[in-house]
């Protein structure tokens, strides 16, 4: 037989020394086995039960989700097993600790006590063609040595769309509802061609795509239709954060020089860098019509018209890193609006509203600039900026506020006319115009009206007969003592319910 390795020394130890050393080496034994649960009383513990990505674009992979799988208890658990419950068909890519899942399978892991390991996944659901989103469903299994499989639900639907890649419309084009569209670059719209787009359509745009229009758009959405126009990113930047509602997410539109008569009617326009830029062009035929829209959330100016002739009733122009309107020149109107910037970036933030005969050297007479039953509003102790020709003093510089509720400091004009001072020497104002709050952790802003809000009951009854006698929702604005202020009004009834049901609680 031959010795052991280890015999030499074995031999000059003394009997005592030896002894301890075999009992030193049999409690090591022990340890390692004792500091691995094989309890199945011993579970894991996750950070979600759920991922859910909402709607994403099938064919495209989404961003990286991630969640922490945690070991509460003293002692370390392997897991021999981590799978996917649809195996190598699952459209899900796993990755739990640095090891990729290979055909949705992994082996030997392993979490010490009290410590995490990471989990990351994205989907790249399957292009079914299919009009509606289709629910893509899977399970992550994590199974430890003591037999427990516990999962997480992996939640999405994917939506097929129309890509819309270099395209150029040189004759009139329909856009229908069947599906999405998105746009990978840019979309334009020759000199003599006609957008129209159908009610409840969506166009997802591609960061730094546009709508660039030298020809005519007529977007003609519903109150329970409405047109959508947004960025393509479907996902969250971070838990609980959409990409939508970011600014900045795709390029904007773009009415150029040879463009009229372009009309965007219950259209939601959000979270671009431009919302709609109005080239110079002739005033005496109109360039845009604006109506019963949101323009929302823009990281440069919401609505900028240069030397151009526009109509905007019944919208909502809010939130932007430029200004939320910005007119250079031209002849516009503004009936039943509610402009207002709370931009909630970092960067710089405009004014609600900025109008001017000027741009430099640059003559930009300015016909016609006309408020009615507006509210213009935001943080600052003035939002209203009006700057005319220092150089050019005889040019038109021609400007109305009709019952409107102004953020500026008050003054008196012949072109301020019965309007209302948004300050702080009311009880109400600014944001606190607005119903319900704020939330600035979700980026969620709603521009109903406070029932204390100065706007309530303090419209031109004649103006609203004659251009909106419902509000941008379809309400009526006849159904308490008088028309509001701005593109919505206030249910005072059901803010009068809610009011008590709050005091009740409390």
């Amino acid at each position: 037989m031959k010795p052991s390795a280890f015999s030499p020394i074995a031999s000059k130890l003394p009997h005592t020394l030896w002894g301890s050393f075999l009992l030193l080496c049999a409690l090591a034994s022990c340890m390692d086995e004792e500091e691995y649960s094989v309890s199945a009383s011993d579970r894991l513990v996750f950070s979600v039960d759920t991922v859910q990505l909402d709607t994403v674009i099938s064919g495209q992979a989404t961003n990286t989700h991630t969640f922490q799988v945690y070991n509460p208890g003293d002692k370390a658990l392997r897991i021999p097993r981590v799978y996917l419950e649809s195996g190598s068909a699952s459209s899900y890519r796993v990755n739990v600790d640095g090891t990729f899942l290979e055909n949705g399978e992994g082996a030997d892991f392993e979490i010490s006590g009290g410590d995490s390991l990471r989990v990351f996944l994205f989907l790249n659901a399957p292009d079914r063609d299919q009009d509606t989103p289709v629910a893509e469903i899977d399970r992550l299994h994590f199974v430890t040595e003591a037999g427990v499989d516990q999962n997480v639900v992996l939640n999405a639907y994917g939506q097929s769309v129309i890509a819309l890649k270099g395209k150029v419309l040189n004759q009139d084009t329909l856009l229908d509802a069947r599906r999405p569209y998105q746009v990978l670059d840019s979309l334009y719209v020759g000199k003599d061609a006609t957008l129209q787009i159908a009610p409840g359509v969506t166009l997802l745009f591609h960061p730094n795509a546009h709508l660039i229009v030298d020809g005519k758009v007529k977007a003609e959405g519903t109150v329970d239709a409405p047109i959508v126009m947004r960025g393509d990113r479907l996902g969250y930047m971070f838990s609980q954060q959409p990409y939508d509602r970011i600014p900045g997410q795709w390029g904007g539109i773009i009415l150029r020089g040879s463009s009229f008569g372009n009309h965007f009617n219950w259209c939601d326009i959000h979270s671009g860098t431009t919302g709609i830029r109005c080239d110079s062009s002739a005033i005496d035929t109109e360039k845009l019509r604006l109506e019963n829209s949101i323009v929302h959330n823009m990281s440069q100016d919401a609505l900028l018209a240069r030397s151009a002739r526009i109509f905007v009733g019944n919208s909502q122009i809010t939130n932007a890193g430029g200004d939320c309107v910005f007119l250079q020149g031209g002849y516009s109107e503004f009936v039943h609006c509610t402009i207002g910037n709370f931009y909630a970036f970092a960067g710089g933030r405009g004014i609600a509203l900025r109008f001017t005969n000027q741009d430099g050297d640059i003559r930009l007479p300015l016909e016609k600039a006309a408020f009615y039953n507006c509210i213009v509003t935001g943080y600052s102790d003035d939002e209203m900026m009006g700057e005319k020709s220092d150089r050019y003093e005889n040019d038109a510089f021609n400007y109305l506020f009709s019952n409107c509720l102004l953020n500026t400091p008050e003054y008196e004009s012949e072109a301020v006319r019965q309007c209302l001072w948004d300050n702080e020497d009311h009880e109400v104002s600014r944001d606190k115009n607005f119903h319900p709050n704020f939330d600035f952790d979700q980026l969620i802003f709603t521009f109903g009206l406070s029932k204390a809000s100065q706007a309530v009951n303090a419209a031109d009854r004649q103006i609203t007969q004659e251009y909106y006698p419902n509000d941008r929702n379809g309400r009526s604005r006849s159904l308490d003592d008088g028309p509001d202020i701005g593109c919505y009004e206030a249910d005072l009834e059901a803010l009068e319910q809610e009011e008590q049901e709050q005091k009740t609680k409390e």
